[in-house]
């Protein structure tokens, strides 16, 4: 990781411990976040987002270890399907450990938990760093396309955040570049794709 990265990171983890909400480059496009075990911070996302509480967030995690401590019964198949995916994977589990204390606003009406594990070194160095699951969705009010690179960003969602990340600003578009794809994962292993 380069001393920008590590620099970037450490003042973004900051403003996370103070319940502050970020604007990040993530291994998808790029994405508001905050602490996954805050109420108030998830929150403001779904305002900012203008999006209806009804509809959950997804949980970023920095590895299998971090997965380990957030979600409740994972089924083997789960490692193989983020480890071989071809792209991102965000998977809905049935449920996250209490222990993780994951904020009741991430969660679906039916308890279910969307996490992804993040392999891109930025996300993955501000999971590790920051020690908690954080919440990555992507940073555009709700309907409007998600932003592929920083200068997709509207100028609103700049401004209702607590800190913009530095690092990966001059990136051009990725191509294909697009949200996770979406499987439904129960804890005997039966899986339903929500979003290919």
């Amino acid at each position: 990781m380069t001393p920008e990265y590590a620099a970037d990171i450490r003042a973004a983890v900051d403003v996370l411990h103070r319940g502050g909400v970020i604007l990040y480059p993530t291994d998808t496009v790029w994405g508001l976040g905050c602490d996954a075990t805050s109420p108030d911070a998830v929150r403001r996302i779904f305002d900012i987002k203008r999006r209806a509480d009804a509809k959950a967030l997804i949980t970023l995690v920095g590895s299998f270890s971090q997965l380990e401590r957030t979600v409740d019964g994972i089924p083997e198949v789960a490692y193989q399907l983020i480890e071989y995916s071809e792209r991102p994977v965000t998977i809905v589990f049935d449920r996250p450990l209490p222990s993780a204390r994951i904020a009741p606003e991430l969660l679906a009406p039916d308890g279910t938990i969307g996490v992804r594990v993040t392999s891109e070194e930025f996300s993955r160095g501000l999971c590790d760093t920051f020690r908690k699951p954080l919440v990555s969705t992507s940073a555009n009010v709700s309907g409007e396309p998600a932003p592929a690179v920083y200068t997709d960003i509207s100028p609103e969602i700049i401004g209702a955040v607590d800190y913009v990340c530095l690092s990966r600003r001059d990136e051009a578009a990725v191509p294909g570049s697009k949200p996770s794809s979406v499987i439904r994962l129960s804890e005997d292993g039966l899986f339903k794709i929500l979003r290919p």
